[in-house]
């Protein structure tokens, strides 16, 4: 069991409903309890379950068991499905040292939808986050689980790059270990090549924050 850099160590994964953020929490936790850490996890919902916000605390402990819901301002890990979503979280539950990785897909909302709003830009968005981070890296989960055919695959590729930029003590690995209890036959093929794409679009240095323009 590798040492932890602080204890517990908090992640949140935040996106909207229909994104997976649940089984997310769960592959990440089975991961790490098989590895002999306390792992606790609080989920929060919004308004509707498709479309609503959707909030995963995930807290780690070499110790034992933390309070299911972090405080705000203490997470160290943000794992972003939505972008806007994120920026939401980052806002109150950041802190100077914060680690994200973000999905730069958006899942527009019904008001904007209705044209009762808008979405702001990518452009913004990116600034923001970027802004009130740490460390950051984005990539199009969206687009690349599009490419296996499968969006519902959005999920294992933000799990994927949450692996290949090391802040939590998950490997590939045992993550695949996971997934081969989780899934069977072409759906575990699927969910591994999902898996994969996501390390390494990280790991290829697509944008993070040492390059991006603001």
């Amino acid at each position: 069991m590798t040492t932890l850099i602080k204890d517990p160590l908090n992640l949140i994964i935040t996106g909207v409903g229909g994104q997976g953020n649940v089984l997310a929490s769960q592959l990440i936790g089975n991961v790490l309890v098989a590895k002999g850490y306390y792992v606790t996890i609080g989920e929060t919902y919004g308004a509707s379950q498709r479309g609503g916000p959707v909030m995963s605390h995930v807290r780690i402990s070499e110790r034992n068991q933390s309070a299911p819901l972090i405080s705000e301002g203490k997470s160290d890990v943000i794992l972003g499905l939505e972008p806007m979503e994120t920026i939401r979280i980052i806002r109150s539950y950041g802190n100077p040292g914060i680690r994200v990785v973000v999905n730069s897909h958006p899942v527009h909302p019904l008001d904007v939808s209705m044209g009762n709003t808008t979405y702001p830009t990518w452009e913004t968005i990116r600034s923001i986050i970027t802004e009130l981070s740490n460390t950051v890296n984005f990539l199009d989960a969206t687009e690349i689980a599009m490419g296996l055919g499968a969006p519902i695959l959005t999920n294992i590729v933000m799990v994927g790059a949450l692996i290949a930029i090391e802040a939590l003590p998950l490997k590939r690995e045992d993550m695949l270990r996971i997934l081969k209890e989780t899934f069977s036959g072409q759906k575990f093929e699927i969910n591994s090549r999902a898996l994969r794409m996501g390390m390494e679009a990280v790991r290829n240095n697509q944008c993070t924050k040492s390059n991006i323009a603001v």
